[in-house]
């Protein structure tokens, strides 16, 4: 094996193969992103609380990009569908953190 990983890892089934996979890395973003956004929710940062709601959105909405390109696969669709996803995601993200900070 090229890459080191405990025994215990490996009798789960986690190799070295699947963690190079793209959605692997992805779908472990997905939890950092969640478990950051719920710190920021939480008042770890002891920032202003608009202030935080803008970032959990902007999260939000960059995991939904995510999901739409790797999970529904539209990273590899035709380049119209693909830019209606990313557009629809701009649009509503950014409405939704201008209604939310204004």
């Amino acid at each position: 094996m090229d890459c080191p990983v405990r025994a215990a890892v490996l009798v789960a089934g986690l190799g070295c193969a699947v963690i190079r996979r793209r959605i692997t890395r992805v779908w472990l973003g997905l939890l950092a992103a969640t478990a950051f956004s719920w710190a920021v929710g939480q008042g770890f940062f002891h920032g202003d609380q608009r202030n935080a709601g803008v970032v959990i959105l902007a999260i939000a909405f960059v995991k939904i990009r995510f999901v739409i390109l790797d999970f529904m696969e539209l990273r590899n669709a035709p380049l119209g569908m693909r830019l209606v996803a990313e557009a629809w995601v701009i649009c509503v993200g950014g409405t939704l953190i201008a209604l939310y900070r204004f």
